[in-house]
């Protein structure tokens, strides 16, 4: 069975075939060539400003876990020796605070089936039954339709092909260390104490809050490499669904840039008022 010819699915597709394919023909006397490209990237900045108050939960969220850090330390140390029913008494704090070690998820999930259009979009001759026009556009020369993978596997790719996906996935690549180390477990106050009593500290020198919270460590790991599988997945997509990986990557790290200012994971010290001088 042909699970793009689904009725609900196939509406969808034509619906969303039918909007880029306007928002091209209303750029092109501007962009040309490179119309459709630029219509991704606009739909993807679309999504992406949608996506803001998920965002500020988000960003919400991460200061909630930094507020939490020396509590999660402390059941480090009471309970390091059962690892148990250390997850039941984090995962109990977390329910507490009505918050999640997953929270701020949400946006990668919202966006799969963004993702899972554009890809059909540009792999599919047929549309609800119309030939796809989509698939006649290119950047810089090389289709939107095509991949660098299938490209190199039918021994079709250029010169082009290679330059376009390359700076594409080594941008994503770059993004994607750039947010690793801008978000790096930042621990707050009240847990030097614990890093010093378990002897843990950063690459600086400093706590590290990631060492002290085996939950937090290993969500920060996986989110780390999510941010390279991203490069990797666009070799195989379609150049379409690369350009919207880039332009995702790189609005959620300035994003996250600028929430972190308005909502600090680790919130600033009180200033400290010297003492009087005797009279």
């Amino acid at each position: 069975m042909d699970l793009y010819a689904f009725p609900p699915i196939a509406a969808v597709l034509d619906v969303a075939y039918a909007l880029l394919m306007g928002l091209t023909d209303l750029l092109e006397p501007f962009a040309g060539g490179a119309s459709a490209a630029l219509a991704i990237v606009l739909v993807t900045l679309l999504v992406r400003a949608a996506l803001i108050p998920v965002g500020v939960s988000q960003a919400k969220a991460e200061r909630t876990r930094a507020r939490l850090a020396p509590r999660l330390a402390e059941l480090q140390r009471k309970h390091k020796a059962n690892p148990e029913r250390l997850q039941r008494e984090m995962m109990a704090l977390y329910a507490e605070e009505g918050t999640s070690p997953f929270a701020g998820c949400l946006p990668m999930l919202v966006q799969i089936p963004v993702v899972g259009v554009i890809y059909a979009l540009f792999i599919l001759p047929v549309i609800a039954g119309h030939p796809n026009d989509l698939l006649t556009h290119t950047l810089f020369g090389v289709p939107l339709g095509s991949s660098l993978a299938g490209s190199l596997a039918a021994g079709t790719a250029t010169p082009a092909t290679i330059a376009v996906f390359g700076a594409i996935v080594l941008l994503i690549a770059l993004v994607g260390e750039v947010t690793r180390r801008a978000f790096r477990p930042v621990a707050a106050a009240g847990t030097a104490s614990a890093s010093s009593m378990l002897g843990t500290t950063d690459a600086a020198g400093g706590p590290n809050a990631s060492s002290q919270l085996p939950g937090l460590a290993g969500m920060t790991n996986v989110l780390g490499l999510l941010q390279f599988v991203t490069a990797v997945v666009a070799v195989f997509v379609p150049l379409a669904a690369a350009i919207y990986l880039l332009v995702t990557v790189t609005w959620t790290l300035g994003q996250r840039l600028v929430l972190r200012r308005l909502y600090p994971a680790v919130p600033p010290a009180p200033p400290v008022t010297p003492p009087a001088l005797p009279a």
